[in-house]
């Protein structure tokens, strides 16, 4: 969830009217913020804007914007102001494969200072990190416009073969050697890997611009105080998004008094004009404001609540900002509806129907196994179900077992489903050296495995134990006591595991059904978690071993 920072005095003046703190709180509820403080002797807000779908939130130009809406100070969607210039970005066939999109603007007239640019950065690593998904969907430049010589030029160049200064750098360096040794290469190098050319902007006089989505050349894309012409840019492999940033760049730049100018951009097939400031319209009806919030309003309420939030209203169809990239369905439109009109005045209804729940079967089972274990003197700990691929395999030293990806994720953090639970506790372990040991922890909860065209889903159960002597032999206990409280036998033969110490490794197996992997953690394993002491571990597939009872 995007925090940004910025003056209250700045709000106040691109708002047009002083707004106490306590208001500012009570506007940053309509784009669904939370103000996190704010210090007075510095003038320093903090918001946290929770909707990630609504990136134009996370600068002050955008957040005022809504302010001005909100307050009747503007109506409906706010125009500015583009120029027509004879400036060209020519893109090369050779980068449509690589990352094949890009929007560019000009910004002159206004001095920049060095609030602006902290303004300015804020909202490109926001953008860049959150909605571009750490570049790799887009990324940003910013250049000082009196260094370049148009037309710019888009294209893809062997590693080894152009030379430049990174930014904050003072020596030249390959472009290899950028993604080896600068800060910023070894950050988001990933998103170039595999590639065999590199993307590149460079001028007409043949100045690189930067390595694309990496760094910008310390000549032309430092902007510095005092600056007045900027040139804008943003590339990606998603053009909405890619278009969605100029827009968002666009408007919080002409709100700042800067004049826009438009840029041609020439692809090899075709010539598109940016930024695209197009205005999508959207059909609604009462009937649908009816059926999601209960309320009967009349065509000008309709009108008034959505020039508030800064739509265009006229005949049931509705103009879209161009900055709004988050509407998808006329729902969209109408939830706008009801945070203006405010939810706690929509009217309460009956409850018509109603249905008795009860636990199924197999959760019954789960509890008594959770408390078997709790028994044991384990302590259960909750993590999410969300994951990635380093966690769940490169540092549990094992191949991908068919992960569920997230196609669009916001964090890679987050961008894969977990398909076993171990990782968890490993985590945890990980985050609790300083922790007295020992350490014994468990955790129970479902997991998600691709097998061909079907996605299996299933719950589990990891159980570890961390201090000086965890060994095989003390999860054999543990497994021995939760087969016998339910009166089952089992068998025990030798496996091999990434995870676990060769020969330390064993497979549970009940009527034929491979239930569990128990034994030592792989040293590498707790080297790749930083972690000093043994850790012992099994992992029980608890929704097998209820089919299993089941049939007794």
């Amino acid at each position: 969830m995007p925090t940004i920072t910025f003056s209250l005095k700045d709000l106040q003046h691109l708002v047009g009217k002083k707004l106490s703190i306590e208001g500012v709180n009570e506007l940053a509820h309509y784009g669904k913020g939370d103000l996190e403080g704010y210090d007075k002797e510095a003038d320093e807000v903090k918001i946290d804007f929770g909707d990630t779908n609504l990136p134009y939130l996370w600068s002050v130009e955008g957040f005022a914007r809504l302010i001005k809406g909100i307050l009747g100070l503007q109506k409906g969607v706010p125009e500015i102001k583009v120029h027509k210039r004879d400036y060209q970005v020519v893109v090369d066939k050779s980068v449509i494969k690589y990352r094949p999109y890009i929007a560019c603007f000009a910004a002159k007239g206004k001095r920049v200072d060095d609030y602006l640019i902290k303004q300015i950065v804020q909202l490109q690593e926001k953008f860049c990190e959150g909605y571009g998904r750490r570049r790799q969907k887009v990324s940003i430049g910013l250049y000082s416009y009196k260094r370049l010589k148009f037309p710019v030029h888009y294209k893809a160049v062997e590693p080894l073969s152009v030379e430049f200064v990174p930014l904050e750098f003072k020596a030249k360096m390959n472009l290899k050697e950028i993604l080896a040794e600068h800060p910023k290469g070894k950050d988001y190098s990933l998103v170039l890997e595999g590639f065999d050319k590199y993307p590149l902007l460079m001028d007409d006089k043949n100045e690189v611009m930067s390595l694309v989505p990496i760094i910008n050349s310390n000549f032309t894309g430092k902007i510095e105080i005092g600056d007045e012409n900027i040139f804008f840019e943003a590339t990606g492999t998603d053009e909405e998004a890619v278009n969605l940033a100029a827009v968002i760049f666009a408007y919080a730049l002409f709100e700042r008094g800067f004049e826009v100018f438009s840029v041609e951009i020439k692809y090899p097939n075709k010539k598109v004009t940016s930024p695209d400031l197009s205005i999508e319209t959207v059909a609604i009806k009462n009937e649908q404001i009816k059926h999601l919030f209960g309320l009967e309003l009349k065509e000008s309420e309709v009108k008034h609540l959505l020039e508030k939030a800064q739509f265009e209203f006229g005949d049931w169809k509705v103009k879209v900002p161009p900055y709004r990239k988050d509407i998808l369905h006329p729902y969209d439109i109408i939830e706008d509806i009801g945070i203006m009109y405010g939810f706690d005045k929509t009217p309460e209804a009956p409850l018509k129907t109603y249905t008795i729940g009860s636990a199924l079967r197999i959760n019954d089972f789960i509890d008594k196994v959770r408390e078997i274990v709790i028994g044991l003197g384990y302590q259960e700990v909750m993590s999410a179900v969300l994951t990635n691929k380093e966690f769940l395999y490169k540092k549990m030293n094992i191949e991908d077992v068919g992960t569920i990806e997230i196609e669009d994720f916001m964090s890679e953090t987050y961008s894969v489903v977990r398909s076993w639970v171990l990782p968890n506790i490993m985590e945890v372990f990980s985050k609790n050296k300083h922790v007295e040991f020992p350490q014994k922890i468990f955790e129970e909860g479902l997991i998600n495995i691709r097998k061909g065209n079907y996605i299996l889903e299933h719950s589990r159960i990891a159980i570890a134990s961390s201090h000086d002597e965890a060994n095989y032999t003390e999860m054999r206990q543990v497994l021995d006591l939760i087969m016998k409280c339910f009166g089952l036998s089992y068998d025990i033969e030798e496996a091999e595991h990434g995870s676990f110490i060769e020969g330390r490794c064993a497979r549970a197996i009940v009527k034929g059904k491979k239930i569990a992997y128990l034994g030592e953690i792989n040293p590498e394993v707790l080297q790749n978690w930083g972690l000093e002491m043994p850790v012992a571990a099994l992992e029980l597939n608890l929704t097998e071993l209820f089919e299993v009872i089941e049939k007794k």
